[in-house]
This record gives structure tokens, sequence and C-alpha cells, in this order.
């Protein structure tokens, strides 16, 4: 019997993921609001009647790559997510795994692991962040915290060149290539009886964002962003417990 993994938002984590299980032998199935035959991707979204969705799998893991969304039309993130989860039970799935976002731990700093206690839900983002993993992990998932994201098309040197950041110069950064990304979520589901029910993935490395930016920017020929302080920070995100499974931070951020 084959793997099956059906990936719920095949955007560009979602889609680098599909595309790796893909190339490992496993049947996929990802999806976006509408279905596209000529790229094989399935619908699942909600209307004004209901969930729809195109979806044939079952008896597969699930991982659920759709970002929350702040703005008020797409404020039925949590109600999408509650229809996902049920309709993975009645297609058999064998497990679910949400991609959630550090952003859901304090702002403060210290570091901080999957034990640690989440902040007071002071933001409509973190609101949405912990009322999506109190949903999965009611229903006996597992969610992995992502770190922020860099890879194919997101550069830094790019992105952040010439920008004014609201934030120090000298805070630390956590962030996660999408390539590590897509391989801690595979270590996760091959070993689904032996894994936690959380995870952080963040790379080990920890520079201040001064020295980060400078040097992406330097690598590709742009303008460093500047900061608005340059108070020393460390806001640690602790990625280690998943290497417990064997995985390991290959890719540089």
């Amino acid at each position: 019997m084959s793997n099956k993994l059906v990936v719920l938002g095949a955007g560009w984590l979602g889609n680098a993921l599909a595309q790796e299980a893909k190339s490992a032998g496993w049947q996929v199935e990802a999806t976006r609001r509408t279905a596209d035959k000529q790229t094989q991707i399935s619908a699942f979204c909600l209307t004004d009647s209901g969930l729809h969705h195109t979806l044939t799998l079952t008896d597969a893991y699930w991982v659920c790559a759709i970002p929350p969304r702040m703005r008020q039309a797409d404020s039925n993130y949590l109600e999408t997510l509650q229809h996902a989860l049920t309709t993975a039970q009645n297609m058999a799935c064998k497990g679910f795994i949400l991609c959630s976002s550090t952003a859901v731990y304090d702002t403060a700093d210290g570091v901080y692991k999957e034990q640690s206690t989440l902040s007071e839900r002071d933001s409509k983002r973190q609101q949405v962040l912990q009322g999506a993993e109190d949903l999965v992990r009611n229903a006996g998932g597992k969610i992995v915290r992502l770190a922020g994201l860099v890879g194919p098309e997101r550069e830094p040197g790019r992105f952040i060149s010439g920008k004014h950041l609201s934030s120090s110069s000298q805070a630390s950064v956590n962030m996660l290539h999408q390539q590590d990304a897509v391989n801690g979520l595979m270590c996760i589901v091959e070993n689904w009886s032996n894994a936690q029910d959380i995870y952080n993935l963040c790379h080990p490395a920890h520079p201040t964002k001064h020295d980060y930016y400078q040097k992406h920017c330097t690598t590709h020929g742009s303008i460093p962003p500047t900061f608005s302080s340059e108070v020393k920070s460390e806001r640690i995100i602790d990625g280690s417990a998943v290497c417990q499974l064997g995985f390991n931070y290959d890719n540089e951020i």
C-alpha cells in the first residue's frame, strides 16, 4: 500500500511539500480554492452553500498549509479548518498536521520551546493561531509552528531592500528555509507514532537582524534596511526537539 498525503493549500509552501512527497513516491492530492485539472489541483473551499471539495484520497495523512489571513474577507479561516478536520475524519485520515506559526508565542525576550506558555492572545493574529491550534489538538492532530520562511522567491536580500523596519537592528532572527520546512513536515509524518504533538521548526542560527540582512543585501547587491532602534533583543525559538526524530536543518537561512 502506497503512502498518501493530502495538502490543503497548495501555495508557496504547500506546493513544495506536495512536489516533495510525489518525488518520494507518495500519492498526493493538493488543494486550492478552485480545482485545476491541468495542474492536478483539487478544490477545497467554503461557499455560501457550505463546503465544496473534490478530494478523493482516503487513509491519507493531511497537512493544512492554508495561511490564516487577518483581513475581514478571509475571516472564515477557523470555520474552514473545522470543516477540514471533519472531512479528514470522514475520509479515514491517518493523521492531521496544522502548519501554525512561532508568532503564537509571546513577543518578549526569552527562549521559546514547545512547552512554553503561550501569550495572552493580545493580538488578532495570536487569537486566530491559538484558536486553530486548539481545534486541531482537540481533534487529535499535531501542530508545527513555523519560523519566518525564506527560500525560492523569498530572498531576504530582495524583499527587505531599502525598507525601514520597526524592529531593532540587534534583535535575533528566527528563520526557516522552505526546504527544511518541507523536510521537517515529511519527517514528522513518516515518524507519526513517535512524534510529539507540537514541534517548532526554526533554524538553530540566530544572528542579529542587522547582520542577517546585511549579509543577504551584500550578496544580492541591494540596499540594506534601516531600523527603528538598536536595543539588544533575544527572542529565540528553539527548534531542536524535532531533531530527535532524525531530522537535520541542512539549508542555510
